[in-house]
């Protein structure tokens, strides 16, 4: 039975809500990081082995096909700064979208914010990322790159990828319960979005007249900010840094209030 929609509560007090319920996030978390690697030889090796696998394949890429400029970085490190946010980015979209109907008896029968299915998927999606930048700091001691102070910006950057993961992650969620399709869309958009963000090749090999364009992508703000504070140690942009903050305000708030103004309808669609 549906929840009743006549009287939707604000915003306000559905983010007081899911504050109350954050012991329940924290424990569904941790069940889908058991769930995720439950019965796997690697275990929590897997979160390591996507982004180096890619970092193997475009090194290979610029030392044999085509050579991009690194500003003196070695291929490794300037690749995996770049695949660390990425790779978060995609794990999180992949999970959180279908959440809600992986789920069907919670989200039919159990009393709860049906957000912490998606944002439980981040969560876990953000310890795959931690122990994946354990490879990056061994990187880093291998090249001998000591740190500088501008690392400091990595809670702020840390902050902005979660902001915008988790508004499209409860957006995309909300929308599979409605139209099937778009579980298989989310894979397609994130290879076709992988090539369309300075990963692969420095912002700098983009011509001038569609930069402006292409850094219009937030993950592109975010995946080029960290570079330049991870390997270059230099301050954020503050064009991109701006984009990226205003993309996560944007993308948080729009997709909390699609999914809220959504969720009574959950259970008689799934």
């Amino acid at each position: 039975m549906s929840e009743p929609s006549l009287r939707r509560p604000s915003l306000y007090a559905c983010a007081r809500r899911l504050w109350r319920f954050r012991g329940l996030l924290a424990l569904w978390t941790e069940r889908e990081l058991r769930v995720r690697y439950k019965q796997t030889f690697l275990g929590a090796a897997w979160a390591v082995i996507q982004p180096t696998a890619l970092m193997v394949v475009f090194t290979l890429i610029s030392s044999y096909l085509q050579r991009f400029p690194t500003q003196g970085a070695p291929f490794p490190l300037f690749y995996y700064a770049a695949l660390l946010p990425w790779t978060f980015f995609t794990t999180s979209l992949a999970f959180g979208s279908t959440s809600l109907i992986n789920n069907l008896d919670l989200v039919t029968k159990a009393a709860f914010p049906r957000e912490i299915l998606p944002l439980a998927s981040i969560g876990a999606a953000l310890f795959d990322f931690a122990v994946a930048a354990t490879v990056f700091v061994a990187l880093q001691v291998w090249y001998r790159q000591p740190p500088t102070m501008e690392l400091f910006w990595l809670p702020l950057l840390i902050l902005i990828q979660v902001a915008i993961a988790a508004g499209l992650g409860l957006l995309t969620s909300a929308i599979v319960v409605w139209y099937r399709d778009t579980r298989f869309v989310v894979p397609v958009g994130l290879q076709l979005l992988l090539f369309l963000t300075p990963i692969l090749y420095p912002l700098e090999v983009v011509p001038e007249r569609i930069r402006a364009w292409v850094m219009l992508n937030p993950i592109a703000c975010v995946t080029e900010t960290y570079r330049r504070v991870t390997l270059y140690g230099e301050s954020p942009d503050p064009t991109h840094l701006g984009t990226a903050i205003l993309s996560a305000l944007v993308l948080a708030g729009c997709g909390y209030w699609v999914f809220k103004r959504l969720e009574p309808t959950f259970a008689d669609r799934i």
